[in-house]
C-alpha cells in the first residue's frame, strides 16, 4: 500500500470516570501521531443500547497521516489501554472509546478492521461532530460527504 498522506477521522467517546480527562489524553496523544489535527466540540449522548448507563461525552478528531489503517488502529487501541479501557462485553461502559471512522478513500475488510467504520453512517454522535470539522470528507462506499450523511439522518438536525 502506498504511504501518501490521507485525512483520518477518529470518533472519540467516554462514559466512565473523568470523561474530559480521558478524551483530553486521547487528543494529546493523537496530536503526536497525526498532523494538521482538528478537534470538534463535544456533546453528551445517551448510551445505546443501554440508556441507563452513564452519559457519553462524544466528539471527533481529524488529522493527516501516512500510517496504514492497521497501524492507526493499533495506536488507537494502545491509547485506550493507557486509560484503562476494558472490553467486558459489547456496549459496556468505557473510560475511552476510539473508533477509526475513515482514512481517506481507503476501504479495508479484514478480521480485525473494517474501514470505513461499518456503523458510522447511522450514528448521530459520530456524524454531528465530524460534520462540524470535516463536512467535505467523503465516504468511499456511498460517495457522499460527511455533511450529506449527517443531513440524511432521521430526526432533528444539530
Amino acid at each position: 500500500m502506498d504511504r501518501r498522506p490521507r485525512r483520518a477521522a477518529v470518533a472519540l467517546g467516554s462514559n466512565v470516570g473523568d470523561r474530559v480527562s480521558h478524551i483530553a489524553h486521547a487528543v494529546d496523544r493523537l496530536r503526536t501521531l497525526l498532523s494538521d489535527v482538528v478537534v470538534s466540540a463535544f456533546i453528551e449522548t445517551v448510551p445505546d443500547p443501554n440508556p441507563d448507563d452513564p452519559l457519553f461525552l462524544n466528539g471527533a478528531l481529524v488529522g493527516t497521516t501516512r500510517e496504514t489503517p492497521e497501524r492507526l488502529l493499533a495506536m488507537l487501541l494502545a491509547i485506550e489501554r493507557e486509560r484503562g479501557r476494558e472490553r467486558l462485553h459489547t456496549g459496556a461502559p468505557r473510560t475511552l472509546d476510539l473508533d477509526l471512522v475513515l482514512v481517506g478513500e481507503l476501504r479495508v475488510e479484514s478480521s480485525t478492521l473494517r474501514l470505513p467504520h461499518p456503523r458510522f453512517r447511522s450514528r448521530r454522535f459520530v456524524l454531528e461532530p465530524l460534520a462540524d470539522i470535516a463536512p467535505g470528507l467523503v465516504d468511499p462506499v456511498t460517495g457522499r460527504s460527511v455533511r450529506e450523511l449527517f443531513e440524511l439522518l432521521p430526526g432533528p438536525l444539530g
